[in-house]
């Protein structure tokens, strides 16, 4: 476990723990079913640490979960051009902390209002509620946008304007069911399907051009 994404789940804690408390004063059989939601939020909030390949052309996935959609898409908020969209769903058992998908600076970070679209829909990408960063390195800058689902309702955000992350670093997470984005140039090699799971901060998810 680790201290900062616990910490992030400290009030679901106390409440499940109070009224853990409260039924076992008064309904002994019901405070398991608070201790079991209480053994459930602590694996959710799990953050286990990953190894990344340190080559300087591949791209890792940015969470945990299954590749939803992969498709070219006008990216509007910071390089404003066409790119490459890979979506990862990510289910209410899924690890939800957010990792860098290259080495490289932030130099964009932007919260935006919205719904809590059911976050298996590609359609929730321009509607939900959302923080979209960009990382950038000498070799390229990759967008990554943090969507909130239906269950969804936080989003975390570790990493500010002007910080240096390695490949594989946390920069944020989000709570409970979920979606993230990765926007990739178009002359970059998508390594991974539609359906396939990946590991955020260790799967490839595509290759960069030699330079």
């Amino acid at each position: 476990m680790r201290w900062q994404t616990l910490y992030e789940g400290r009030w679901i804690f106390a409440i499940l723990a109070a009224l853990a408390v409260i039924a076992w004063l008064f309904l002994p059989w019901l405070s398991l079913l608070f201790v079991a939601l209480i053994i459930y939020t602590l694996a959710f909030f799990r953050d286990p640490e990953r190894s990344s390949p340190r080559d300087v052309v591949s791209v890792v996935a940015a969470a945990d979960g299954v590749v939803a959609d992969i498709v070219e898409i006008e990216e509007t908020e910071v390089v404003k051009r066409t790119m490459r969209r890979v979506g990862i769903f990510l289910s209410v058992f899924d690890v939800h902390t957010n990792r860098a998908p290259i080495d490289g600076k932030v130099i964009y970070r932007q919260h935006r209002e919205g719904l809590c679209l059911d976050a298996r829909s590609a359609d929730c990408s321009g509607k939900n509620e959302s923080m979209t960063w960009a990382f950038e390195n000498p070799r390229t800058t990759l967008v990554v946008k943090q969507l909130t689902g239906a269950i969804a309702r936080r989003i975390v955000g570790w990493s500010k304007v002007g910080d240096s992350l390695q490949k594989g670093e946390r920069f944020g997470m989000i709570r409970f069911g979920s979606r993230t984005e990765v926007y990739l140039p178009l002359d970059a090699t998508v390594t991974v399907k539609v359906g396939e799971r990946v590991v955020g901060g260790s799967s490839v998810i595509a290759r960069l051009p030699e330079k």
